[in-house]
């Protein structure tokens, strides 16, 4: 099953984050796993988010979108996702649709997936300053890792980043995935050593710590990459694309329809 089942709300959900009085609520829907850094990870991005949030999780962890939802006459739903996929496409319009059989008063506007967007890749070079990689380093290789889909558009627009973000100046920066497709990530950094590149390093396109970041560490490692910087977390380019998306949807601009 792609997500979680559909359980009566009990009332509210509490609220993570900053309040912002008058505001629409925003409910941020992670993909939710069992290992628990990655609700801990999710819930320190949205406490920097200045606006009245709630979470939602589409597997593994309550609330789930239709609990977080519950006591709500309006709300802004933004998928905490950093590729548009099978969860942002089918998933999350399937269960706003089941809400809004049973509570026809809710007005939802529902906003874009947080990648791609230019500041990721910013959010990506922080990461890898933080583990020694100087910005475009002529002599660094990146590899950037994404979870992977079974949704080619997805993929593409991952490997598209990677050509993109090569122009910044690195030796090359090359596409993998964790899972679903390939090139795997310790099969990039392989074939970057073999193709002279001084050395490599795995930037994680990923949100939370769990276990797609954990196999990429070893496996990167294993291969032969220097570095492997944090995962993306709370950084500062993200709240600000998170505020982005949500400023759209509430402007009901191109790629926010209203479900209601």
């Amino acid at each position: 099953m792609r997500h979680s089942p559909v359980i009566p709300t009990r009332g509210p959900v509490p609220l993570a984050g900053g309040t912002a009085p008058g505001r629409v609520p925003l409910v941020a829907v992670a993909h939710g796993s069992r290992d628990p850094r990655a609700a801990a990870t999710v819930a320190a991005l949205l406490d920097r988010v200045p606006l009245d949030v709630r979470v939602a999780y589409l597997d593994h962890c309550a609330p789930t979108l239709p609990q977080a939802l519950g006591g709500l006459r309006e709300a802004v739903v933004l998928p905490l996702l950093l590729t548009e996929a099978y969860h942002s496409r089918v998933d999350l319009p399937s269960v706003l649709n089941e809400v809004r059989a049973r509570e026809p008063g809710l007005r939802v506007r529902y906003g874009a997936t947080l990648g791609p967007h230019p500041l990721l890749l910013a959010a990506l070079e922080r990461r890898l300053a933080e583990a020694g990689v100087r910005a475009g380093d002529p002599d660094t290789a990146v590899v950037l890792v994404s979870a992977g889909s079974s949704d080619a558009r997805a993929n593409a627009v991952i490997a598209e980043q990677a050509r993109a973000w090569r122009r910044s100046g690195w030796w090359a920066v090359t596409a993998a995935y964790a899972s679903a497709a390939g090139p795997s990530p310790a099969e990039a950094v392989a074939a970057l050593l073999r193709a002279g590149a001084p050395r490599v390093a795995v930037a994680p396109y990923l949100l939370a710590p769990g276990y797609f970041a954990d196999k990429v560490r070893r496996g990167a490692l294993e291969a032969g990459a220097s570095v492997v910087s944090d995962v993306l977390g709370p950084a500062p380019e993200l709240v600000e694309v998170l505020v982005e998306r949500y400023e759209t949807a509430v402007g009901g601009l191109l790629g926010a329809p209203v479900v209601q």
